[in-house]
């Protein structure tokens, strides 16, 4: 009898002891708020609108007053070194120019003989000299007369295209008032404006890497992948006061077969890589950045991969407001946790929320 309780136990224990276990527990992936990281505030390419001009250019203007009486130009046409212009009615100059070469011819003549009277000694020394300046005198009024009808004609100083005719044939003109634009456009200038922040950041010429040079081309609308190299011409050290930012000028050659003139839009691309002195950062949001055991700050990075979350430490600039600047640690294209770090560990499964589910906060709630 004692034998048939005891089997009973033995069987009962043997059933429990072969029960499968419980299933294990599935890992519920936690739902994180996320952002991509930026390009670096104040990275290395920077773009600058740009504006293009001849890089040698002159308003023609005539030196003298008087009627235009030809005008043989006109807006487009392209002319020749020493190629007229405009010319002006010469009469009245060329009446002055007979006026004076007749006082200077008669000064002249007195002089000569007065010359010849001073060595035999039958002319004072102050009558020799009073005609002897007088002969000058007319000599530089009768040169005066005759570079002013040379002035009566208008001549190109160099090879060129007439950008703007200001003038009509027949018209009075005054001294200096604007005739034609002319401008040689071989060599086109690029200008930009550079804010005084970045000029800040450059390094000195002696903290400057030897052998680097900045990468620096033009880019035009409706021209997608064409870019154009730029050579350096000169840089202004003075900033605009209304502006303060400092002029940059660049020389590019004109293509031939593409329409790029004087006036027109540009777009200057340069890559700064190699002359900043300050480091690239991003900002992100407080909330993203904690601190570990040892109270150094870390980011939770996402592998979209296996949608896990792993810590990374990195170390941040200044704050403001509710964004904080992270200088070393993270690349543009990563994937980290904005909200929620404090629940996560190493290597746990999560979801990304849509931006819709990205609550934003919450204004004023009246009671």
């Amino acid at each position: 009898m004692r034998t048939v309780p005891l089997l009973a136990f033995l069987l009962f224990s043997l059933t429990s002891c072969s029960e499968p276990p419980p299933p294990p527990v599935e890992e519920v992936p936690r739902p994180v708020k996320t952002m991509v990281i930026p390009a670096p505030e104040g990275g290395g390419v920077r773009r600058f609108p740009a504006r293009i001009d001849a890089a040698h250019k002159a308003q023609l203007a005539f030196r003298v007053p008087g009627k235009v009486i030809e005008l043989a130009v006109k807006e487009g046409d392209e002319v020749e070194k020493d190629q007229l212009i405009a010319k002006l009615d010469p009469t009245d100059y060329q009446l002055r120019v007979d006026e004076r070469r007749a006082d200077f011819e008669n000064a002249r003549k007195n002089y000569e003989r007065a010359k010849q009277l001073i060595e035999k000694g039958n002319i004072s020394k102050m009558d020799y000299d009073r005609l002897e300046a007088r002969f000058r005198t007319t000599k530089a009024a009768l040169d005066a007369a005759e570079q002013e009808l040379s002035y009566t004609a208008l001549r190109a100083p160099f090879d060129g295209i007439v950008a703007r005719r200001y003038i009509q044939p027949f018209e009075e003109i005054r001294v200096q008032q604007p005739i034609v634009d002319l401008q040689d456009i071989t060599t086109l200038e690029v200008k930009f404006d550079v804010p005084e922040s970045i000029i800040r950041s450059l390094q000195t010429s002696s903290e400057k890497p030897r052998g680097q040079s900045i990468a620096l081309y033009a880019e035009f609308d409706g021209m997608p992948g064409q870019t154009f190299p730029l050579r350096y011409k000169e840089a202004a050290t003075k900033a605009d006061p209304k502006t303060q930012t400092f002029e940059i000028t660049y020389l590019m050659d004109r293509p031939e077969h593409t329409a790029i003139l004087p006036g027109m839009t540009a777009t200057v691309v340069v890559d700064l890589s190699h002359y900043l002195r300050t480091k690239p950062v991003v900002s992100v949001p407080v909330s993203a950045v904690v601190g570990n055991i040892e109270l150094q700050p870390e980011v939770w990075v996402v592998d979209e991969e296996s949608m896990t979350v792993n810590p990374r430490p990195v170390q941040v600039g200044r704050m403001s407001k509710d964004m904080i600047q992270i200088v070393e640690g993270v690349e543009p294209g990563m994937r980290i946790v904005t909200a929620g770090t404090s629940f996560l560990v190493q290597g746990m499964k999560v979801t990304l929320m849509e931006p819709v589910e990205q609550a934003a906060p919450r204004g004023c709630v009246p009671y």
